[in-house]
């Protein structure tokens, strides 16, 4: 929005030649994040008391450790707050011509509805379950298809107009249509390769990044702070991506495939990074609120969606390293049990509790000590992620 503002004054003046600095990405970029946490920090303890004047309290799992009985009751749904912070900031400073912030967008807040049906249910019905998965996935899988049906030929075209032309010719082709190489599977530290997909492909990949982000994430939100600065820090780290993606002087010269318009999604990264820190603010150990699922499904969802988009899918994974392996554990403990349920009549565990944070809880360490260690390994992958753009 401000944006078309500051070109409409720049063209109606020389006066307002200074407006010529809103144009520049980069610095949009700052002050996306400088919005977002303002707006965040600000509007925090007014969130706070509203979510507690509405009894909006998290509900702890009979099964949980005892050191997380005391959480009881403290509000949850404090993702509201990330979603409006994000939101507001990105529109204020990202060009709204730009159709992958709006598809990112519209996957974020369409995973923050699930997650807000699924924490209302578990408030309203003191139910700590919430959503039963099957519902929640079926709408996450519709999400999820929709998504990569448009990214499948968006990632490959310029416009909307030759967006809809392309999906036409696949439709009129028996749906046998080979995309461009830059919508293959890039392979990070390997010069120039990667593998075609095909539309079919590329829709299994998107969907499974997609949903699969937003899940991990929403696993690994489990300890006061210790989902919310990854996200922050992959985030991050993504909106490079984005911003070399989207110039095709970058993407040339450090071998990443061009994709024009994907350079505004630092907008959105940038707004990440900001709306996140502030809820950090309160969410640091003691929580005063929690991000619940509001907040985690969509945070994870945007994540995925991004990285589909700049072609960094494998990257995602790494960077992301600590949501892919609280995912594995808990996929890994499930499956164990179950097996050795079948095989032996009583299921035996991997780990002492799962998802892994709470394992390492159980061996002694403290809340603290895990969120710090597992910022600080988050933050060791993101520079591994980042050495993928000159190490090849």
């Amino acid at each position: 929005m401000i944006v078309s503002l500051a070109a409409w004054m720049q063209s109606h003046g020389h006066e307002f030649g200074f407006f010529r600095v809103f144009q520049y990405i980069t610095f949009r970029a700052v002050m996306a994040a400088m919005t977002a946490l303002l707006i965040g920090i600000i509007a925090g303890p007014w969130v706070i008391r509203r979510l507690t004047a509405l009894k909006i309290g998290q509900p702890v799992r009979g099964y949980a450790m005892d050191t997380h009985l005391v959480k009881s009751g403290t509000p949850t749904m404090g993702g509201v707050l990330i979603l409006i912070s994000i939101g507001v900031s990105t529109l204020l400073w990202f060009d709204w011509t730009n159709r992958f912030v709006w598809i990112v967008m519209l996957v974020t807040l369409g995973f923050g509805a699930i997650g807000w049906v699924d924490d209302w249910r578990k408030v309203v019905n003191k139910d700590p379950e919430g959503m039963p998965s099957r519902e929640k996935y079926f709408w996450q899988s519709v999400i999820g298809l929709v998504a990569a049906l448009y990214l499948a030929f968006s990632v490959s075209e310029s416009s909307n107009t030759r967006v809809i032309g392309l999906f036409f010719e696949w439709v009129r082709s028996g749906f046998d249509m080979t995309l461009p190489p830059k919508a293959g599977l890039l392979v990070p530290f390997v010069k120039e390769v990667n593998y075609p997909l095909g539309v079919f492909g590329f829709m299994i990949l998107t969907y499974l990044v997609i949903v699969g982000s937003s899940n991990a994430v929403n696993l690994t939100d489990g300890l006061d702070g210790l989902a919310i600065m990854p996200v922050v820090m992959v985030g991050s780290a993504l909106g490079v991506f984005a911003y070399v993606t989207g110039s095709s002087v970058f993407s040339r010269y450090l071998l990443l495939p061009y994709i024009p318009g994907s350079g505004e999604l630092l907008i959105f990264c940038a707004a990440v990074a900001g709306a996140g820190l502030a809820f950090l603010w309160f969410n640091a150990h003691p929580a005063q609120v929690f991000m619940g699922d509001v907040g985690a499904l969509a945070l994870g969802g945007a994540l995925g969606t991004i990285a589909v988009i700049v072609r960094q899918e494998i990257v995602l994974a790494i960077m992301g390293g600590i949501f892919v392996v609280e995912a594995l554990s808990v996929m890994a403990q499930v499956l164990y049990f179950k097996y050795t349920k079948r095989k032996y009549g009583q299921g035996r565990r991997i780990l002492l509790m799962a998802p892994l944070h709470h394992h390492f809880e159980k061996t002694g360490w403290k809340e603290t000590q895990v969120v710090i260690r597992f910022w600080i390994i988050t933050m060791l992958l993101c520079l591994v992620g980042l050495s993928t753009l000159k190490l090849r």
